[in-house]
C-alpha cells in the first residue's frame, strides 16, 4: 500500500498530503531500499524512453544517420520545447531526409512556460515539434527507416517498429513479454505497465552497464547513459529538477521524468536504479519528492543537498511571495 510521503503545512497544520511508493534496486535485482510497495504495478510513461531507443542504437542507427551524443539525448528526452530542443528535433529529421510533418505525436504546449510565451509573442503556433515526446517519435521513425519498415502508422502497437521496441523494453526490465502490458501514452504510442521494481532494475542496469548483464547491448546502454548524463538540459529543460539534479551532482545522478509523477533515477557507475510514483499523479510533488528520495538514500553530499534546497526551497509562498507553509518529507 502506498505510504504518506509528503506533508504540505500551513500555520503548523497539515493541509495536504501526498502518498507514494519508492523502489531502489541494484543490477542483481536486490531491493536496496523501499517505501510503500516496491512492486507496485504502474505505467512507465516517458521514463521508459532510454530503453525504447535500444534497438535503434544497438543496430547502428547513430552511425547510419550521423546522430551525435547531444541528439541521442534528445531522442530519449522529455524536452521543454525550448529553442535548442526544437532545433535538435528538426536537425535529426533533416538527417533522415524528412520534415516535422511526419511527427504524429500531437500538439501540446511546451513544458517551458517561457518557450510558450515566446511562441505566442512571435505570432507563431505550437507545433508537434514542441511536444516533449517529439524526440522519441523521431527515433521510432528513424528505427523504421533503418530496418526498411514503412514508418506510416508508427505509433500503433501493431506496427513492426513498436513490436521490436516492446521486446527490448521487456528485455531491459527483465519482464516476461506475456506479463508486460501496454496502454496508450499521451503522445499516442504504446506505454508499458509493469512493477516499479522492474523499472528500477532497468535503470540500475543502465547506471552501470558493465554490471548489467546486457550482453551484446552493453555498448548501446552505455552510449544512452552517457548521452543522458552529458546533456541533461537536452534531456529535460531549463529550471527543471531533472536538470538540477544532474548539474548539481556533476552528472553522477541521471534523472528522467514520466507523466503523472512517475520518476526514475540512475546513479552513474553506482549500480543503483530508483523509481518513485506519487499516487495522485501530482506534478508539483515531483520536485520535493525527488530531493527527499535522494536524501533518504544518502545519495547527496551535504553541499549538493544544500544547493538543491536553495534552488527548490521546501516552502509554500502566497501571492505576495511570503512564506506561509512548508513541504516536509515524512518517510
Amino acid at each position: 500500500m502506498s505510504e504518506i510521503v509528503l506533508h504540505y503545512t500551513r500555520a503548523g497544520h497539515v493541509e495536504n498530503i501526498h502518498r507514494g511508493d519508492v523502489a531502489a534496486v541494484n543490477s542483481a535485482g536486490e531491493v536496496v531500499a523501499s517505501v510503500g510497495n516496491a512492486h507496485l504495478p504502474m505505467f512507465w510513461r516517458s521514463a521508459a524512453k532510454p530503453f525504447q531507443a535500444l534497438p535503434f542504437v544497438k543496430n547502428g542507427g547513430l552511425e547510419k544517420y550521423s546522430i551525435t551524443d547531444e541528439e541521442l539525448a534528445l531522442l530519449v528526452s522529455s524536452h521543454s520545447g525550448e529553442k535548442n530542443h526544437v532545433e535538435l528535433v528538426r536537425g535529426i529529421l533533416k538527417k533522415l531526409g524528412l520534415d516535422e510533418s511526419v511527427l504524429d505525436c500531437g500538439v501540446v504546449r511546451p513544458m517551458s512556460g517561457k518557450a510558450f510565451k515566446d511562441i505566442i509573442a512571435a505570432g507563431e503556433k505550437v507545433l508537434p515539434v514542441h511536444n516533449p515526446c517529439s524526440g522519441k517519435h523521431s527515433q521510432i521513425i528513424a528505427l523504421s527507416m533503418m530496418l526498411g519498415i514503412p514508418y506510416e502508422g508508427y505509433i500503433r502497437p501493431t506496427h513492426e517498429a513498436q513490436k521490436i521496441i516492446f521486446k527490448h523494453v521487456a528485455m531491459a526490465a527483465h519482464m516476461p513479454e506475456d506479463k508486460l502490458e501496454i496502454g496508450i501514452d499521451g503522445c499516442g504510442v504504446p506505454v508499458f505497465y509493469l512493477p516499479i521494481y522492474n523499472m528500477s532494475l532497468a535503470y540500475a542496469r543502465l547506471s552501470t552497464p558493465s554490471k548489467g548483464d546486457w550482453g551484446d547491448y552493453e555498448d548501446a546502454a552505455k552510449k544512452i547513459r552517457d548521452a543522458m548524463s552529458k546533456y541533461p538540459q537536452v534531456l529535460s529543460g531549463t529550471g527543471r529538477i531533472d536538470l538540477a539534479v544532474s548539474e548539481v551532482t556533476g552528472g553522477r545522478i541521471i534523472a528522467k521524468i514520466g507523466s503523472d509523477a512517475v520518476y526514475c533515477l540512475a546513479v552513474k557507475d553506482g549500480d543503483l536504479g530508483i523509481t518513485f510514483k506519487i499516487e495522485d499523479g501530482s506534478y508539483a510533488a515531483v520536485t520535493p519528492m525527488t530531493i527527499a528520495v535522494l536524501k533518504h538514500l544518502d545519495l547527496l553530499t551535504k553541499d549538493e543537498a544544500a544547493e538543491l534546497d536553495k534552488l527548490f526551497p521546501p516552502v509554500l509562498k502566497n501571492h505576495r511571495g511570503e512564506i506561509i507553509g512548508t513541504i516536509e518529507a515524512v518517510f
